[in-house]
């Protein structure tokens, strides 16, 4: 098995896109009612009767969220802090539940595909909404913990959703910005949750497509909570650096359609793959991103043109229209590999060209799969039947209601009841990976271990996982391929097991 020296022996060059293992990162908006305001106790309540006394603590030995894809960081830059005193568990799905600043924070496991990586996102919602039917016994009579999965208090304050792809080192990370800038700037036409108003600064618009494009002001750099860049450096692969980087993009939206999420995460991946394999030969660069991703955020009409580095213009539904062509010819080309399967590929291409064709003819098409058209299809409805304007407080409580993440409140799961959302995933499915692993990453290792000796698990990260064999030294086992640990790769190991300190006698003896 060779678990202590992992390669993929597949010998991966610059110019083969690698598979892209994903994950989405988010922290969702929070509230405690009927006590003063105190974000940070807040969230750490609402994880802890979650996980009651079964939290196995994160190991913080490899963070550095301070290293630069670039080499260095500006005199003025500021990395993210690693919190180490807050609330912070690994769960029994490979995911990790934590307290991030003043937020609640779930990030999924890593998965294989952007289906799967849809699917534990969409647990992580039930995760939440379990955690507040379990937190009133940890708080005084009166008191309620409310969480939303959104992106803005409306106060001037943002929070991210973060994604996170696996790409090959080999890629230079200038090759990178060069297309996501214009990627990143007009993807927004379908992964955008929609927003009443605007915020830091902006225009004021009565609805835009995007409740984060407001808050970007930089086109690349390190930081995340001041001067975000649309293209974020951060350089912590948790996984083999010599092989691996780990693109971290904070430049999207919480979305709730499942289509909007898996279009987010396939059509990302796709891109990505893209240029690994130095397909994209055209230059797609913009004048001026920055502004560009406001202009296109605050256009729901789709019909503004934004301007193009070499002085022409086009439509974001335009060049998304260039993106997909060029990502239907390398399919032809080099196929799903790197995607998934072609069930998955083929899906997501299928529902890109459906976004895109109703985009351009009648946005009001994709109701019920995209979340600023579902949202905004939902106020204008409410606008019309009461005769009130978009400036009307009724409308941004509405806007904050379709995030409640509560199933009884949330205006999104009204209509998921009422038959209007598609959906890509069946609830038995989601409900299963609340608590299970994705079979098909090194996720299933570290959850199966936290379901099997939980009292065995010290600490837990993304690339090792610290066991107490009921001896000194305490045993490290690393995990730095983020494909290896499958179900199909340790599954007869863990048969062959009945303590924690017989798997690692068999990690340690030669397979």
């Amino acid at each position: 098995m060779g678990w202590a020296c992992p390669g993929t022996g597949d010998g991966y060059a610059f110019g083969v896109a690698i598979r892209k293992v994903c994950g989405i990162e988010t922290e969702y908006g929070i509230v405690l009612r009927g006590a003063d305001q105190n974000p940070v106790l807040a969230s750490s309540v609402l994880i802890n009767a979650y996980v009651e006394d079964k939290r196995i603590g994160w190991d913080f030995e490899d963070e550095s969220p301070g290293r630069d894809a670039r080499g260095y960081a500006g005199d003025d830059a500021m990395a993210p802090e690693v919190e180490t005193h807050l609330v912070n568990a690994v769960l029994t799905n490979g995911a990790r539940y934590y307290v991030d600043h003043a937020h609640p924070e779930l990030s999924t496991p890593e998965c294989s595909d952007p289906l799967q990586a849809t699917l534990f996102d969409k647990a992580g919602e039930r995760i939440l909404a379990r955690s507040m039917a379990s937190a009133p016994r940890l708080l005084d009579p009166g008191q309620e913990v409310v969480v939303y999965k959104n992106n803005s208090d409306g106060k001037g304050n943002s929070y991210g959703t973060h994604e996170n792809y696996l790409l090959s080192r080999e890629v230079p990370f200038g090759e990178l910005v060069k297309v996501l800038l214009p990627w990143f700037v007009t993807r927004q036409v379908f992964t955008g949750a929609g927003k009443v108003g605007s915020e830091h600064g902006a225009p004021p618009v009565p609805f835009q497509l995007s409740s984060r494009a407001d808050f970007f002001e930089e086109e690349v750099g390190l930081e995340t909570t001041l001067k975000r860049p649309i293209v974020n450096t951060r350089d912590e692969p948790h996984a083999d650096a010599q092989i691996y980087r780990r693109l971290h993009v904070i430049v999207g939206d919480a979305n709730l359609c499942e289509v909007a999420t898996f279009l987010k995460l396939g059509t990302t991946s796709v891109v990505l793959s893209m240029i690994e394999d130095g397909f994209i030969d055209k230059d797609y660069s913009l004048h001026a991103p920055v502004a560009a991703i406001r202009q296109v955020s605050h256009d729901p009409t789709l019909r503004q043109t934004i301007e193009m580095a070499d002085g022409s213009s086009m439509t974001a539904v335009d060049l998304q229209w260039e993106f997909f062509r060029l990502a239907e010819k390398w399919a032809d080309e080099s196929g799903f590999e790197s995607i998934g399967d072609d069930d998955v590929g083929s899906l997501i291409l299928t529902k890109w060209e459906q976004a895109l064709t109703a985009l351009e003819t009648d946005p009001k098409a994709m109701d019920g799969q995209l979340d600023w058209v579902t949202k905004l299809a939902l106020l204008e409805g409410y606008a019309e039947r009461n005769g009130v304007d978009f400036d009307d407080p009724r409308i941004a409580l509405m806007d904050l209601q379709y995030h409640d993440v509560r199933p009884e409140k949330s205006l999104y799961e009204r209509l998921v009841r009422g038959g209007r959302i598609e959906r890509l995933l069946d609830e038995a499915d989601v409900v299963r990976a609340m608590d299970h692993p994705p079979e098909t990453t090194r996720a299933y290792f570290r959850g199966t271990c936290l379901s099997r000796w939980p009292d065995a698990v010290v600490a837990a990260n993304w690339d090792s996982l610290i066991l107490d064999t009921g001896g000194d030294p305490l045993q490290r086992i690393p995990m730095m391929e983020p494909l290896r640990g499958t179900k199909a790769h340790v599954d007869e190991l863990f048969k062959g097991c009945k303590t924690p300190g017989d798997l690692v006698a068999k990690l340690g003896s030669p397979q």
